[in-house]
């Protein structure tokens, strides 16, 4: 790993050339372009680009590496914002955290639930993952090393990722930030609470949903979206942080820690005072710390 490196070389990396996505058609998969490298010496700055992996505008992702020939452990960011909103730009300071400590960094977009119903933004996640994986070369990545962390909704998602199928090969980890655990939970919570986040996410849940409430014809893709309900011996070890007062309570990660353990798979919960949530909740004293800590331990750091 590297050490910090100087502020001037952060700023090189900020000028970095990012190219347009590659389009990707029904039958050709995606296909990295050349691209253009900062430090052509390998002095500590950094390489970025953007890259498509699917055809749609949102599935793309920035990927940051160091171009020194070394093969580096992989962070995968997946951004918040109900399912529905946000995006990966909203990320750049954490990802700029994450290269700075010598990792390869991939900041996910992926299809909001105005654009495709679940399961696609796990899907989205799964493909941009396998693209990374194929092209490891090219990015100084270590394909058999590497960890998910999600914010709010994209915890959700990396969750969802981490309790897919019978375990994915080379994931290490999974950190969720205020992860949305159980979408179900979300529902019955915001029905009739004051509480206008909890009722806004029940209406995000439902929205991910296609538009329908988990019962009849709805309920199987309702049960897709609980990510405990799909717990493995295989799994990857999760993290995830709470405000004890939020929207999104620690209880929806205690039902994980709960679920996963049946099967021997460790998930540490850590809960914060307060109400802070996502991002902001990360940005408080000693929680990204702690977060990297958990990260470096899981990937040999």
């Amino acid at each position: 790993m590297r050490t910090a490196v100087s502020a001037s070389v952060l700023a090189l990396a900020l000028a970095a050339v990012v190219l347009t996505p590659v389009a990707a058609s029904a039958n050709k998969e995606p296909t990295p372009a050349p691209t253009s490298v900062i430090d052509q010496e390998g002095l500590g700055g950094f390489a970025n680009e953007t890259i498509s992996y699917g055809s749609h505008v949102r599935q793309s992702m920035d990927v940051w590496w160091t171009p020194d020939g070394q093969q580096r452990p992989g962070v995968f960011l997946i951004h918040g914002g109900w399912w529905s909103g946000g995006d990966k730009r909203y990320m750049k300071e954490i990802v700029r955290q994450y290269a700075d400590l010598g990792y390869t960094v991939f900041n996910l977009n992926y299809r909001l639930s105005g654009d495709a119903a679940w399961p696609a933004q796990r899907t989205d996640a799964l493909a941009a993952i396998a693209l990374a994986r194929k092209h490891a070369d090219r990015w100084a990545f270590d394909p058999s090393n590497y960890v998910v962390v999600g914010f709010s909704a994209g915890g959700h998602i990396a969750a969802a990722v981490g309790t897919y199928g019978d375990g994915i090969h080379g994931l290490k980890g999974v950190v969720g930030l205020s992860p949305i655990i159980s979408p179900l939970r979300a529902y019955s919570d915001g029905e009739k609470s004051s509480d206008a986040s909890k009722r806004k996410l029940r209406t995000a849940a439902i929205r991910l949903a296609g538009g329908c409430e988990p019962k009849g014809k709805c309920s199987r893709v309702w049960a897709s979206m609980e990510v405990a309900w799909h717990a493995s011996s295989k799994d990857a070890p999760m993290l995830t942080v709470h405000s004890e007062d939020e929207f999104v309570p620690p209880v929806q990660s205690q039902l994980l820690k709960t679920m996963l353990g049946q099967v021997g798979v460790p998930v540490t919960v850590i809960t914060q005072p307060g109400i802070n949530h996502s991002n902001p909740l990360y940005r408080e004293p000693g929680v990204a710390e702690r977060v990297q800590a958990w990260v470096a331990e899981r990937l040999g750091g």
